[in-house]
């Protein structure tokens, strides 16, 4: 059955974050459809023209979704630094990271949530994060996966040790991890390979309003 799900990037209950159509029509909700300031929706091709109406702009985004399959190649750590999981006396360093690896934390809250989650990993030298990685988004069969790095510390494995680490430990809770990501983002495709991760997907998201674009590559230009 064809549907489209829309969702907004910010907290929400079921009711005001989601609506779905199916076979043309749309579930009501306790908010008005239009206007829709910000989100982000998946669609077949038949609900594009619906969307056009709905919404002032779509972005069309080319994603890929993975799934953790293999054991993924055992990363090699450079001496002085310690990957483990994250405690709940981590979250002034998780604050003081570098501010590129900011929005991994924003799920819980701020990095005191993170750090008191008890589902995050790091790679520390002398109590300063260099990678860190987390459950970004769970459900009752999965959990995805969100990492980062310190830019000055790239190429030495430490983002692998702690997606390892993460994924070992929601083996161990009795469910599976998954990657998604953005098909531009070579370095992140790569990564999620490395880890074990194999593709299940590919699919498109639209997101709707107005949007910062880092790149060219990351959005091709909608139809």
């Amino acid at each position: 059955m064809a549907s489209v799900s829309i969702r907004r990037p910010f907290p929400g209950s079921a009711s005001q974050s989601t609506r779905t159509a199916a076979s043309g029509r749309t579930r009501p909700t306790n908010e008005p459809f239009h206007p829709y300031p910000t989100g982000v929706a998946e669609a077949s091709a038949r609900f594009l023209p619906l969307l056009g109406t709905a919404f002032d702009r779509l972005h069309p985004w080319d994603r890929m979704l993975y799934v953790h399959q293999a054991s993924g190649t055992p990363p090699r750590v450079p001496r002085g630094v310690t990957v483990r999981r994250l405690r709940p006396e981590d979250g002034p360093a998780l604050a003081e990271a570098d501010p590129s690896m900011g929005w991994i934390p924003a799920t819980w809250g701020g990095p005191s949530g993170l750090a008191a989650s008890g589902q995050g990993w790091a790679a520390f030298r002398k109590g300063r994060v260099l990678a860190l990685a987390c459950t970004r988004f769970a459900g009752s069969r999965c959990e995805d996966v969100a990492c980062a790095t310190d830019p000055s510390e790239r190429r030495q494995h430490l983002a692998l040790a702690c997606v390892r680490g993460l994924t070992d430990d929601i083996t161990a809770r009795g469910r599976t991890a998954t990657w998604s990501g953005s098909r531009a983002h070579r370095a992140s495709r790569l990564l999620a390979w490395t880890a074990g991760f194999r593709l299940l997907r590919e699919y498109v998201h639209h997101t709707t309003g107005p949007m910062a674009v880092s790149g060219p590559s990351i959005l091709r230009a909608a139809a």
